[in-house]
């Protein structure tokens, strides 16, 4: 029986041109989609015959383009192995032999950095393999065999109350939240609670939430969605100056870390931005994204406990924990409780085992202990950082370093743009400040690194840190 056109190789979806002849037109549209990134590194394409099949022309012809594309260094043909799109591509780049400096080019290659960094040293997330598997799976088997059967229901919107209770226990302890399970709504991450905060916001009437001059532009883009203005606040040599926000009703902060700048909100300004919210009835949204992890001395406490009145404090396990466990939570003055689970509703509600699995890691210590394991681990790594920093460039200030998972490198003017670049040539993802900054920012441009150093595992942690020192000026 004939091999019918639905049973012949992979499916490979190509539209040659025909200008200047079927083998060229294939041959073109080949090379497009691998320099495209259609076709990965890699790939694994049909044979001749198969493809031949597919596309009803002769086999000699695709062999024939195959061959023209392995030449020109596009594809590999090996026996046993067929042909495949070629390692590199579509790139087809080397590293650089100075920072800045574009590699050679061939007829095969573009001016693009590798699609695929080899090391990633942008902020956000921590080292997903120290993730603490083992007991993590213990406490779900703990939280799981003791869970009444109602709890896997629909529940409270507020969330589970297994897991309220012991983070008001926790945060009370750990970060000096002032705090009741009843005020405490859990949430699938600092997004979400900033989506519900951005509805209750707006129903109050509140149309502009000022923010820093420096943060992350998804939280800016979260409130715009939401309806409301987004102006920057000053900052200075102090940091964020929050005090007056101009006709703000509330203002988003990370006061214990400021992101991306690494410092602590001044406590003249902490305590200024408190009686702006007390005077003017303004609400002031903390973001306490890694406030477990300061190394040179206590911790500085959650600016909530100052007002909590006037403060919904955020908080979320991605940092502490991973980020894809999604687990988030708010601590609202009590008159917004009841708007903030109402404005959740049932409809975007979290994982009821990863709440009751959270709440078990919390009750047995098992959170503080894999905290504090953390902490030292990161703190071998930010003092690595500095001391190759400082041997292989001693004008690059690095700062914001007392608390967190990333750091600040202060570079000589005008020279981010260029360190930036020569590091997506280094195949390494880093992030320059400007990347961060307010469009309408109320200060002075920096030029500067910030470097994530939670990020890669530790096997691969010498490396990234090796290439970082490749492209310093």
């Amino acid at each position: 029986m004939a091999e019918s056109w639905a049973t012949l190789g992979v499916d490979l979806h190509l539209e040659p041109s025909g200008a200047g002849g079927l083998r060229r037109g294939l041959t073109d549209a080949l090379r497009d989609a691998v320099r495209s990134g259609r076709l990965a590194p890699g790939t694994r394409l049909p044979s001749s015959r198969s493809l031949a099949a597919d596309l009803g022309i002769a086999r000699n012809t695709v062999a024939q383009a195959y061959a023209d594309l392995v030449a020109e260094g596009w594809l590999t043909a090996r026996q046993g192995s067929g042909t495949r799109v070629a390692p590199g591509t579509p790139s087809g780049t080397r590293a650089p032999s100075a920072p800045g400096t574009p590699p050679a080019t061939t007829p095969a290659t573009s001016h693009r950095a590798p699609t695929r960094p080899r090391h990633d040293l942008v902020p956000g997330a921590p080292d997903l393999a120290a993730f603490p598997r083992t007991e993590w799976l213990k406490a779900t088997r703990r939280a799981l065999a003791t869970a009444p059967f109602h709890a896997l229901g629909y529940g409270d919107p507020r969330g589970r109350p297994e897991l309220r209770t012991a983070l008001a226990g926790y945060l009370a302890r750990a970060r000096g939240v002032r705090t009741d399970p009843d005020t405490i709504v859990i949430t699938a991450g600092f997004s979400h609670a900033l989506t519900i905060l951005g509805k209750v916001l707006r129903a109050r009437g509140v149309r502009t939430v000022a923010v820093e001059s420096y943060g992350l532009d998804v939280h800016r883009a979260l409130l715009r969605n939401a309806g409301m203005a987004t102006p920057a606040l000053p900052y200075d040599e102090l940091g964020t100056d929050p005090g007056e926000p101009g006709t703000a009703g509330a203002v988003l902060l990370t006061p214990a870390h400021q992101f991306p700048m690494g410092t602590p909100l001044h406590p003249d300004r902490r305590a200024a931005v408190v009686a702006w919210a007390r005077r003017t009835g303004g609400l002031v949204l903390e973001d306490d994204y890694d406030g477990e992890f300061r190394y040179d001395r206590q911790p500085v406490g959650a600016l909530q406990g100052l007002a909590p009145e006037r403060v919904v404090y955020l908080g979320t396990a991605s940092k502490s924990l991973a980020p894809g466990l999604r687990l988030g939570w708010m601590v609202l003055p009590p008159a917004l409780a009841a708007e903030a689970a109402s404005a959740k509703g049932h409809a975007d509600t979290v994982g009821v085992l990863e709440q009751l699995t959270l709440a078990e890691f919390l009750a047995s210590g098992a959170y503080d202990r894999h905290v504090r394991s953390s902490r030292l681990r990161y703190r071998r790594r930010r003092d690595a950082l500095a001391t190759a920093v400082t041997e292989r460039a001693p004008e690059v200030r690095v700062t914001g370093i007392a608390a967190g998972l990333h750091a600040v490198l202060r570079l000589p003017p005008g020279t981010e743009e260029s360190v930036v670049q020569a590091a997506a040539w280094q195949g390494l993802a880093l992030h320059g400040l400007s990347f961060y900054r307010h469009p309408q920012a109320v200060t002075d441009p920096l030029d500067a690194l910030v470097v994530g150093y939670g990020t890669p595992p530790d096997s691969a942690w010498a490396g990234a840190l090796e290439a970082l020192r490749r492209v310093l000026p």
